[in-house]
C-alpha cells in the first residue's frame, strides 16, 4: 500500500532524476518562472576555459526581479522587509514600493559617483536596511558588490579591497554588539591606509550612537548624498555577468573571491524557495543571518524578495538582546512561517535557556519549519529544537560556493522521514557522490570525499574573481569531471548524505569559514615561536574553534600565559573576534610524519576524545602521549573539560 512518505519520495525522486538526466529541459522550465528582458538563447554552454555556463544570451536585472517586478504586478503595498533591531529598540516595515524607491535613489547616488555596469563596490556595514539597499542598488546598476562583515579586522578588509578594487566603499559609523557600540570608521580608515588600491570615495552612514570623523573629499555622508540623488533605472545585464563577489577563506591565506552570476542565481533561488523551503509569495521568511554570509545574500536578501515574500532583517543576537526569547518573540510578532538559522544560534539559546522557559511566553502558530545550516547540526541540538518548537527541524547543507542548498529534505515535495545527523538527500541539480582517494565512487556508508558531478546546477560559482586558474586548482583538478566540495562524508543505503566536516585546513567557527593555515602564519610570526600548528577542535556552542600548539625557540624566556595573551591579541587584530582563538599551548614538539607533515587531524582527535589510528609514517609515536598529557593538563578539548 502506498503511504504518504512513499508518494513524497516518488515526487522528489521524479523531479531529482529529471534534473540529472535532462538538466537543460529541467532548468529551462525553471528559467521560465522569472522575468527576462531577453530570453536565454542557450540553456547550458561552456566557455573558452571549458567551464560550464547557464542561460547564455539571456538579459535580466536582479534588482528588477526583487522589487520592480512585484510593484508592477500589484504587490507594491505588500511588506518587502521588516527591520527588527532589539539593540536599537526599532521595528520598521518597508513596502515593496517604498523599498524600490530607496534602492533606485541610492543607485542614483552611486551612479553620480561614476559607478556603472561592471564596476565594484565594497559594502562594510552592520545588519541594517541601508546595507540591503546598497546591495540592491549595485544590482540595479549592473555593478558588482562585495559585502564584508561589519567590524572585520582592517587587515582582512584591506585584502578584500585590494582584490576587488572597488570604486566606492559603503560603510556606517558603527555596529552594535549587545550593549557596546563598535566604531567602524577607524577600522575602515586603517584598511584604506594599508591597501594598495584606493577607492575614489567612501559613503558613510552616520548612526546616532557614534559619529564618524570624515575625511574631506574622500568621505561622503550617506543621507546628504541620498537627498541630492536622482533615481536610477534598472540596467539590463547578461545572465553570465557577475552580480557579486563574496570572499571565503582559502587555504593559502589569500581569500577566494566567489563569483555569483545574475542569471543562474536568480533562477536557482526562485526555484529553491518553494522546492526546498515550501514558502509562497506573501509568506514571511526569516533567515537570521548577517548580510556578510552567503545565507545573508541568498536568503535574507535575494531569494525571498525575488519570490515575493516578506523578509526579516534582524540586528541582534539570539541571546542577550535582550534575552533567549528574542527569536520566539520575532516569530510571533511578525508571523514568520520559516526560520532559517545556524545550529550555533540554537545552541546559544539552549545554553542560556536549557528548559525552554522563554519559549513558553510566546505562541507560534505561524511557524511551520526550522531550517538549520552553516555547520553540522549535532543530534542533541536537533532533538532539543524539535521538542521545543513542535515543528519539523530540517538540517541541510550547502556552501558559499554553491549559493543555495546542495543537500536537503526538500520541503516543497513534502518532507521525507528525517534522519538526525544527516543533511538529507541531494537537491535537484546536484549529483552528489562519495569518492575514494582514487576517484571511484564508494559503497554506501563508506566515508570519503563529498563531490558533485559536473555540470553544477545554476546559481553555483562559475569561477573565482579574476582567477580562473585558482578556481580550477581549488575545485576541479582533484577529481576530473567533479566539483570537489572540500568536505568529507558518506551516503547511506537510502541515499541520505552525512557531512562529517572539512578535509582541508579551513574550519567552521559559528558559520564563519576561517583558514587555520592563515592563523598558523600569524602565530609563527611571533618572535618566540619556532614552529606551530593551529587546529580546529569541537566546540559545543560554535561547532569548531581554533587552538594553537606552539614550540618555543631555544633560549626564549616567555611564560605560557604571556605568550597565549600575545597570540590571542595578534589573531584578534589580524582576523577579528570571529576567529575565537583563545588557547595557545606550549609543547616540546609536534607530532609529524617522517616527511615532516604535522598530524593535525590526530591532534584534533585527541582533543575531541575521538578514536584515531597511529599512522605507520609517524616519526615518533610517543609524542602523541605527550600531546594528550599537555591538553589534559590545560583542560583543553572535549576529552579533558572538567
Amino acid at each position: 500500500m502506498e503511504t504518504i512518505a512513499t508518494r513524497t519520495a516518488n515526487s522528489y525522486a521524479e523531479a531529482y532524476n529529471k534534473s540529472i538526466s535532462e538538466p537543460e529541459a529541467f532548468w529551462a522550465a525553471q528559467a521560465a518562472q522569472i522575468a527576462w528582458y531577453e530570453q536565454p538563447k542557450q540553456i547550458l554552454t561552456t566557455d573558452a576555459n571549458g567551464f560550464y555556463r547557464w542561460f547564455k544570451g539571456g538579459k535580466l536585472n536582479t534588482a528588477y526581479l526583487a522589487l520592480d517586478y512585484h510593484v508592477e504586478n500589484g504587490r507594491g503595498d505588500q511588506t518587502a522587509m521588516i527591520y527588527d533591531s532589539p539593540v536599537t529598540n526599532t521595528v520598521r516595515k518597508y513596502s515593496y514600493s517604498e523599498f524600490r524607491d530607496l534602492v533606485a535613489r541610492f543607485a542614483g547616488a552611486l551612479r553620480g559617483l561614476g559607478v556603472g555596469k561592471g564596476d565594484t563596490v565594497v559594502i562594510y556595514m552592520p545588519v541594517i536596511p541601508e546595507a540591503v539597499i546598497a546591495m540592491l542598488a549595485c544590482a540595479r546598476l549592473g555593478a558588482v558588490h562585495s559585502v564584508v562583515f561589519g567590524g572585520f579586522a582592517p587587515h582582512e578588509l584591506s585584502v578584500r579591497i585590494d582584490d576587488a578594487k572597488p570604486k566606492v566603499v559603503v560603510s556606517a559609523s558603527c555596529g552594535i554588539e549587545f550593549d557596546k557600540h563598535i566604531p567602524y570608521k577607524p577600522l575602515l580608515d586603517k584598511a584604506l591606509q594599508d591597501s594598495q588600491h584606493k577607492p575614489d570615495h567612501t559613503i558613510i552612514l552616520q548612526r546616532p550612537y557614534v559619529q564618524a570623523t570624515m575625511q574631506p573629499g574622500r568621505d561622503l555622508d550617506y543621507e546628504e548624498l541620498l537627498q541630492k540623488a536622482t533615481p536610477a533605472d534598472c540596467v539590463p545585464v547578461d545572465a553570465n555577468d557577475p552580480l557579486y563577489i563574496l570572499y571565503t577563506s582559502g587555504t593559502t591565506g589569500k581569500p577566494k573571491g566567489i563569483v555569483r552570476d545574475n542569471g543562474g542565481h536568480a533562477v536557482a533561488l526562485k526555484f529553491s524557495m518553494k522546492a526546498v523551503y515550501d514558502v509562497d509569495p506573501g509568506d514571511v521568511f526569516w533567515a537570521a543571518s548577517d548580510v556578510g554570509w552567503a545565507v545573508g545574500h541568498s536568503y535574507l536578501v535575494y531569494a525571498p524578495l525575488i519570490h515575493g515574500c516578506t523578509t526579516v532583517l534582524f540586528e541582534g543576537k539570539p541571546v542577550r538582546t535582550p534575552d533567549a526569547g528574542t527569536f520566539w518573540r520575532i516569530i510571533m510578532q511578525h508571523n514568520v512561517k520559516v526560520l532559517f538559522t545556524a545550529p550555533t544560534a540554537i545552541r546559544a539559546i539552549k545554553k542560556e535557556d536549557p528548559d525552554g522557559t522563554y519559549k513558553q511566553m510566546y505562541d507560534l502558530p505561524s511557524l511551520k519549519c526550522l531550517f538549520l545550516a552553516g555547520e553540522r547540526c549535532d543530534v542533541a541540538t536537533y532533538h532539543w529544537a524539535k521538542d521545543l518548537l513542535k515543528v519539523p527541524v530540517v538540517d541541510h547543507w550547502w556552501q558559499t560556493e554553491s549559493g543555495w542548498p546542495m543537500v536537503a529534505n526538500m520541503a516543497g515535495f513534502g518532507l521525507m522521514p528525517a534522519k538526525p545527523g544527516s543533511a538529507g538527500k541531494p537537491v535537484c541539480g546536484y549529483k552528489v557522490e562519495i569518492l575514494g582517494e582514487d576517484g571511484h565512487e564508494l559503497i554506501p556508508s563508506q566515508e570519503g570525499y563529498v563531490a558533485v558531478k559536473l555540470p553544477l546546477p545554476p546559481g553555483c560559482l562559475p569561477t573565482l574573481w579574476e582567477d580562473d586558474k585558482r578556481f580550477f586548482h581549488s575545485y576541479l583538478e582533484r577529481f576530473p569531471g567533479y566539483y570537489m566540495t572540500g568536505d568529507g562524508g558518506y551516503m547511506d543505503e537510502d541515499g541520505y548524505v552525512y557531512i562529517m566536516g572539512r578535509i582541508d585546513d579551513v574550519i567552521n567557527v559559528s558559520g564563519h569559514r576561517l583558514s587555520t593555515g592563515e592563523m598558523e602564519e600569524m602565530v609563527a610570526s611571533h618572535p618566540a615561536v619556532a614552529e606551530c600548528a593551529v587546529v580546529g577542535i569541537s566546540d559545543e556552542l560554535r561547532g569548531q574553534r581554533p587552538i594553537g600548539l606552539v614550540v618555543l625557540k631555544d633560549g626564549k624566556k616567555i611564560s605560557e600565559e604571556q605568550l597565549e595573551q600575545e597570540l590571542v591579541a595578534l589573531i584578534r587584530e589580524k582576523i577579528g573576534a570571529v576567529a575565537y582563538f583563545k588557547n595557545a599551548l606550549v609543547v616540546n614538539r609536534l607530532p609529524k610524519t617522517r616527511s615532516g607533515k604535522i598530524l593535525r587531524k590526530i591532534i584534533r582527535n585527541i582533543a575531541d576524545g575521538e578514536h584515531y589510528a597511529i599512522p605507520s609514517t609517524i616519526d615518533d609515536p610517543a609524542i602523541l602521549t605527550e600531546i594528550h598529557n599537555d591538553l589534559k593538563a590545560r583542560c583543553i578539548g572535549n576529552a579533558f573539560i572538567q
